[in-house]
């Protein structure tokens, strides 16, 4: 079968690799339909983010069932989101929600990232992909649930929801911020949920023209950042998001954050270390989270809000494109481009 392989940056391959085949009761093969370009993936095609090659690439996908395990809930042809980190459903972690720090895998194991865990698990841009403890991993996409629009539901989209889905829960009609970035697509996704899940009001704030025109389509309120020009916080928000990957992004969402308010930080800082200043988060008591989504423990409430026709994941998309253009178009600068399998 084909794969698409990083090489390395601004180099990629179509290269043919055995397909995987069943291996227990409980696997899967899929065929990937759709797959959306995570945020990292194009830091990575870029050099940005130092990752070496070879490795499989692409992570982000709804795929059709090819075949399954006799534990496996799911019949050839139907649909499903694929998690994209992999991980048991059976060890304490996974039982906890904790489905990035799966036991039964290397830490950061995941397909189309093989630095990360240092193993190769494959990649989405292939024709097949392996799919182990599939009756736990796999979800079924929702009926009336366009595969394009939701091709990044297990990464980006998840990424954006678990930054003010949780805590929406915990305090409806909450005021959001989404100081937005270079994490651009999950910055987006998190105004998009904001507005979904019914924040009382969701601002997003951004120095690029199209990220704001998007946000708005999204049902955000969208400005300037302005850093630049001298911009203070003049409004504090229960729930906060830093999606801009900047040291001075940072510090503003932090003096932006209401007393005892939630600031997810969805950005990785690429420098060795990131200033911060506690002294100013200390006074007013907030929490302050980073670290990668649990993907599989936040898709289902995904699914769910992509089925409840709230969301529109596909304001985000700004290419779609089939998969045979994917080493051309992975160094795309826009916020989303979504593959579709042409074979």
């Amino acid at each position: 079968m084909r794969q698409l392989t990083f090489l390395e940056p601004g180099r990629f391959e179509w290269q043919e690799v055995p397909a995987p085949r069943l291996r227990a009761a409980t696997d899967a093969v899929v065929r990937p339909l759709t797959v959306a370009r995570c945020d990292l993936d194009l830091y990575i095609a870029l050099g940005m983010v130092p990752y070496p090659g070879p490795f499989a690439f692409g992570h982000e996908t709804i795929a059709e069932v090819v075949e399954a395990g006799e534990a496996v809930p799911f019949a050839p042809g139907e649909r499903v989101a694929v998690p994209f980190q992999l991980s048991c459903g059976r060890c304490g972690n996974c039982r906890r929600g904790w489905t990035n720090t799966c036991e039964a895998y290397p830490p950061s194991a995941a397909y189309g990232l093989k630095p990360t865990s240092k193993t190769e698990f494959g990649g989405a841009l292939a024709d097949r992909m392996y799919v182990p403890f599939a009756d736990h991993m796999l979800l079924r996409l929702p009926d009336g649930v366009d595969p394009v629009a939701a091709a990044s539901a297990p990464d980006n989209v998840a990424d954006g929801w678990r930054a003010v889905g949780p805590f929406l829960e915990e305090r409806p009609q909450a005021t959001v911020l989404v100081v937005g970035g270079l994490a651009q697509s999950v910055g987006l996704y998190a105004a998009g949920c904001a507005v979904a899940l019914g924040a009382a009001r969701v601002l997003y704030l951004d120095d690029h023209p199209e990220r704001r025109e998007r946000a708005a389509r999204l049902g955000a309120q969208a400005e300037p950042l302005a850093l630049g020009e001298g911009r203070t916080p003049d409004t504090q928000f229960e729930i906060v998001v830093e999606a801009a990957g900047d040291a001075e992004a940072l510090a503003f969402a932090i003096r932006s954050t209401a007393p005892n308010g939630v600031l997810t930080s969805v950005s990785i800082h690429l420098g060795e270390t990131t200033p911060v200043p506690l002294t100013r988060a200390y006074a007013k008591g907030l929490t302050l989270r980073t670290g990668r989504v649990h993907s599989r423990a936040a898709l289902p409430e995904v699914l769910a809000c992509l089925h409840s026709g709230a969301l529109h994941p596909e304001h985000v998309t700004h290419r779609v494109l089939p998969f045979s253009a994917a080493a051309e178009a992975m160094s795309d600068p826009g916020p989303k481009v979504v593959f579709t399998q042409d074979r």
